[in-house]
């Protein structure tokens, strides 16, 4: 990647710092393949007690609220309506050490220049650490600031953890949460308290490396309709001994469902609809599949993702009548999981006009990007506080061991959020 030029901002050796604290996060959290930082359990535990360290390190006073997230805030915070800065502690399994703790650490460098430089921002400024971002876990994304707001669906605290070992209100009950508020949607904080959500995050696609951006700010997150398990079933048959016109076969169907689903998409696509389809688990049955089998069972899971909530419903109309279509046609039956949403997130346009701003006043691109991956930003907008995101370069995707941000850009990503949040609007 291109190198940035040196950012401005006090003598502190800032790099020195990040350097550290990912070199401890990446010690606690490597197992053995990538990064893995359970949600509600030690691996997200042990990274927030980095985060308290370094707080307590600099200075900084550090507490936990009603959800178990990391709060962090100045000793001498003036009173009023805040300003929360953060992102998750989480990863995905087998994931890369930037994804959430960059934006949390990001935050926590930010409040230790104010601390160091003596500076009282205009608002008060406060650092979150939130659990449960990532949808591995459970299946469900957003989990801890949904928690945080009073914004999680009651049924989903019946969802098992990806390993069957528990369901997730026992795990929020394992970390002290209340389970009985946020099965009641009650918020566990009260929303009028919190001016605005700042989040910075790495870039998990191609576009701003292609681009030379180092640091680029959201204006919207794509929103989903998710299906974990959708299970096709046929009727499972001699490979040699069935016609094709006799064939209820699972695999074939579902292969023909995919194929129509794609065309749709193409479609969409040439008339300038924001959308991305993806089926990202296939699993025939391995106590049964067999080369001489006719599959009768195929289980497969569905997810969209767009930024227009009209989109996303047109399309998942499109799914449901393709699955009726096909189940008529080749004899088969779709058996669907519970559909899970997540809205799209609109960025506050004052709040993106402010990041462009302060981006050009540090000589950075005044450049905007649509988020296609999800974030608890969009969780905070959709609860009607004001929300917005800075991105940072990072080389190699997401959600994999390869995450590659410099350190030079992630310093100017902080420089940018102090530069906003220093200077009055």
């Amino acid at each position: 990647m291109k190198p940035l030029a040196h950012p401005i901002r006090n003598e502190r050796d800032w790099e020195a710092l990040a350097v550290e604290v990912f070199s401890e996060l990446r010690e606690l959290g490597f197992d053995g393949v990538g990064i893995t930082r359970q949600a509600f359990a030690e691996g997200e535990t042990a990274a927030m007690g980095v985060m308290e360290r370094l707080a307590a390190r600099e200075g900084l006073v550090a507490s936990r609220d009603a959800g178990d997230n990391l709060v962090v805030s100045l000793p001498d915070e003036a009173p009023g309506p805040y300003i929360l800065v953060g992102s998750h502690l989480d990863s995905v399994p087998r994931g890369g050490n930037f994804d959430g703790a960059a934006g949390v650490l990001a935050g926590l460098m930010v409040l230790a220049r104010m601390k160091s430089e003596g500076i009282a921002p205009p608002r008060p400024v406060r650092v979150i650490g939130l659990r449960g971002e990532e949808s591995p876990w459970f299946g469900k994304p957003y989990i801890g600031s949904s928690v945080l707001l009073g914004a999680l669906n009651p049924q989903d605290l019946d969802l098992r953890q990806r390993d069957g070992a528990r369901s997730l209100a026992e795990a929020l009950a394992g970390v002290g949460i209340d389970v009985a508020k946020v099965r009641e949607g009650t918020p566990l904080v009260d929303k009028r308290d919190i001016a605005a959500f700042l989040e910075l995050h790495i870039e998990q696609g191609p576009v701003m490396v292609a681009r030379e951006w180092p640091t680029a700010i959201v204006t919207g997150i794509r929103g989903n309709i998710r299906h974990q398990r959708i299970v096709c079933q046929g009727q499972a048959g001699h490979s040699g001994a069935v016609p094709r016109w006799l064939r209820k076969d699972a695999v074939f169907a579902l292969a023909e469902l995919i194929s129509r689903l794609d065309e749709h998409w193409r479609v969409l696509l040439e008339r300038g609809l924001d959308l991305v389809v993806t089926v990202g688990v296939v699993a025939t049955n391995p106590e049964e599949h067999a080369t001489t089998r006719i599959p009768g069972e195929v289980a497969f899971s569905f997810e969209i993702r767009s930024q227009s909530r009209e989109t996303l419903e047109a399309f998942y109309v499109l799914f449901e009548t393709e699955c009726a279509n096909i189940s008529r046609e080749r004899g088969v039956k779709f058996i669907f999981d519970r559909r899970q949403d997540a809205a799209p997130g609109r960025m506050d346009e004052g709040w993106v006009k402010r990041l462009l701003e302060a981006s050009r006043r540090l000589g950075l691109p005044a450049e905007t990007i649509a988020s296609g991956a999800g974030h608890d930003a969009a969780v905070f907008a959709n609860a009607g506080i004001p929300a917005a995101m800075v991105f940072v370069r990072n080389e190699h995707g997401s959600h994999n061991p390869d995450e590659s941000m410099e350190i030079a850009d992630f310093l100017a990503g902080v420089d940018l959020l102090y530069e906003a949040l220093t200077k009055e609007p």
